[in-house]
Order: structure tokens, then sequence, then C-alpha cells
């Protein structure tokens, strides 16, 4: 089981609060592949239970030193100090360990306790220049979605802070976990976080929009030798128009989303079944093992086999 302490400061706001308690704190451990998940609570002054929040236990700021990672959500008043006695909790979690996760502009927060001094650090990006004017330390980027320093992970606006709860929970308890989470919550299982913070609007085809449809039924047919033609037929579209269509809507070309889709479809064979690394590039239509190697390692930043003993031991 994971701890989660969700750090209700004074200025937190409604949305990237609510997407933090929708992920760590409602139990869906029949995602998790040992049968555990997170456990949430949330952390105010002075232990007051939060009046929108009640369902989970209340904590004093204190308390954050205890819990294996601590989630700052957004503040609409970007220059104003944080409470003291948060900023010395988030030091002191940092110190034990903990890792510290902010959403949006919760990255003020974490750089006016002194932890983003000299990092990379990911915030909305219409806030990235008052970021660095407030916090000169730290290196603000407007263009990706999160980034993952280690211990100190932040993302850039709104529902890019999704995406960061996404991949905390697929870096908790794998690939399986963060897609099921997905499906349920309806939303794409995983944007990079290297992708860019701007997105164009979709250019709408003529006639009736098959896109969702045609990406669904490739995923259903990983295994066999899917091409960019056999998307683009699904779909209704041209090749062009299917290039930027996917691009749109996923920030990668047709090409590179059906290996990211393989490479995840890999990922959790790797966590679900004793299958070999090459049985496992056949079922995911990488062909040969080397090939499935190659594109995981790129991909996942690890090896097929380090990954399965990470998430497997």
């Amino acid at each position: 089981m994971v701890t989660v302490g969700l750090a209700l400061h004074a200025d937190a706001m409604l949305y990237e609060t609510a997407i933090a308690a929708e992920v760590f704190g409602v139990d869906r451990s029949d995602l998790s592949a040992d049968g555990t998940w997170y456990s949430l609570v949330v952390a105010t002054p002075d232990g007051t239970p939060a009046a929108w929040l009640g369902e989970a236990p209340a904590v004093g700021y204190d308390a954050l030193a205890e819990v294996d990672l601590v989630v700052v959500p957004s503040t609409n008043h970007l220059d104003a100090v944080p409470d003291p006695t948060l900023r010395h909790a988030l030091r002191a979690a940092y110190d034990r360990g903990a890792r510290i996760a902010s959403l949006c502009t919760g990255a003020f927060v974490v750089a006016a306790a002194g932890l983003l001094d000299g990092r990379e650090a990911a915030t909305h990006w219409m806030h990235v220049a008052e970021l660095e004017r407030l916090y000169p330390g730290v290196r603000a980027r407007a263009d990706v979605l999160y980034v993952d320093d280690g211990q100190l992970l932040t993302s850039a606006g709104k529902t890019a802070a999704l995406d960061l709860c996404l991949h905390l929970v697929r870096s908790d308890f794998g690939s399986a976990a963060a897609n099921g989470l997905a499906r349920r919550l309806v939303v794409a299982a995983q944007r990079p976080g290297g992708q860019a913070q701007f997105i164009a609007a979709p250019v709408s085809p003529t006639g009736s929009d098959r896109l969702g449809v045609a990406l669904d039924w490739a995923r259903e047919r990983l295994d066999q030798p899917l091409t960019v033609s056999d998307l683009a037929r699904e779909a209704g579209l041209g090749a062009r128009q299917l290039a930027r269509r996917v691009s749109a809507e996923t920030g990668m070309t047709p090409l590179r989303w059906l290996h990211r889709e393989r490479v995840l479809r890999a990922q959790e064979l790797l966590e679900r079944t004793d299958a070999s690394v090459e049985q496992i590039a056949g079922r995911c239509g990488l062909g040969t093992a080397t090939t499935l190697r190659r594109h995981f390692v790129r991909t996942v930043g690890v090896s097929p086999t380090a990954y399965r003993a990470t998430f497997r031991g």
C-alpha cells in the first residue's frame, strides 16, 4: 500500500484537488496485481477535516513527513507565501525520502519550500515566466505535460495533472493498473510527459468521425501486421488526414502511436504473464525479442527483463 498525503493549502483550487482525490482516494485495489492501492489522508494546518473531502481522514501538516507521496494541488495566488508549517512539512517529507508531486501551479508552493532550486519543473504555460521570476533557481518548462525528476514531480496546467497522476499509478502499480484506471475515468491511458502542452484542435474529416473506433480496432489486433494504411482505411481518412488527427489528439505520428500501443501491451504481458520476451514480442506484433527490446528501451527506459523484475520481483 502507498500512503498519500494531499496537502490542502489555504489557496488550493478545486479541480486539481478533485483529480488527486479521485485517483488516490478511491479504493481501486481490484486493478492492482497484489490487491493493494493508495491510502489517502488530507493534510490541513491543524488537522481539521475539509468540508468537501469529508470521507478522507484529516491530519495536520506535520503528518506529511510519514507518507510515501505528497500531492500539492494548484494555487490561485501565485505570489502568496505558503504557510511556514506546510513549507517545513514538505521539506521534512522530502528529506525522509517521500515523493513530492505538484499539480499545475502547485509548483509555486513546492518552489517556496526551496525544493525546486536548480531543477526543471512544469507548471501551466501561462505562469512559467512568473515561476522563474519569483523563484530564479527554478528552470520552468512550458513545453511538457509533466516532469518526473525522481523524488520531485511537477505537472503542467489543469488536465495535465491527471496525466501526472496516471504516471504515478503506472510507476507504483504497473501499466495494467494505470490503463484500467484510465478506462474507468474515460481518459487517454498515457500521454508521455514530454508531449507539448500546446495541442492543436483536431482537423475534422469529411463524414463521420471514426478515428476513436479505428484506434480501438487496432488495439484489438496488435498481434497482427498492422500498417498506417490499415488505420487510415478503418478511420475513413486519407493518410494526411489521419496523420493530422492522430498528431492533434495524441501528440505523435500514427506509426509512433502504433509502436507505443505495442509497448504498452508488452508492459501488461510482462506484468501479468510468464510468457517469454520472444513470445510477448509476437503477441504485440513486434516480431522478435530484439525488436521488442529496442522499442521497449526507447519508450520505457529499461529492458523488458528489468521491467518484469521490477513489477514481479
